[in-house]
């Protein structure tokens, strides 16, 4: 059978505004660890959201990562701990982007779309 992309759609909630994202779910450790790489562009409202079998603590690194990303790591409740923006990396070596702090869900989206979209940490993503 072969390896097809699941997506959904996922809401997050600021404040009394909802916004709504198209995300592609990696929730296999080799969705996981392919995440974004070699992917050339993302439509504006569309994303990847990591699901992990439990609590993680350790960071992303965009090897072989085309375009610049923004990431959100998420608790058990969905709640935005932290966001933090990536560059892309096609050397050796690459930084790791950690959050310093123990997450359940991330979500990688084009540089700048929580922002632009006035999602902060502490709102709420509705992942059912």
């Amino acid at each position: 059978m072969k390896n097809r992309k699941r997506t959904k759609m996922i809401k997050i909630l600021s404040g009394n505004r909802e916004t709504s994202l198209t995300v592609q779910v990696a929730d296999t450790k080799r969705k996981i660890k392919k995440g974004l790489m070699f992917v050339e562009k993302l439509p504006e409202n569309e994303g990847m959201l990591f699901v992990f079998s439990e609590k993680r603590y350790g960071g992303f690194w965009m090897k072989n990562t085309l375009i610049p990303l923004s990431i959100a790591f998420l608790g058990s409740d969905g709640k935005i701990l932290k966001i933090l923006d990536m560059v892309p990396c096609k050397e050796d070596e690459c930084p790791t982007y950690h959050p310093g702090l123990s997450y359940y869900y991330a979500i990688e989206v084009n540089l700048g779309w929580f922002e632009k979209n006035q999602i902060k940490v502490g709102d709420i993503v509705k992942l059912d």
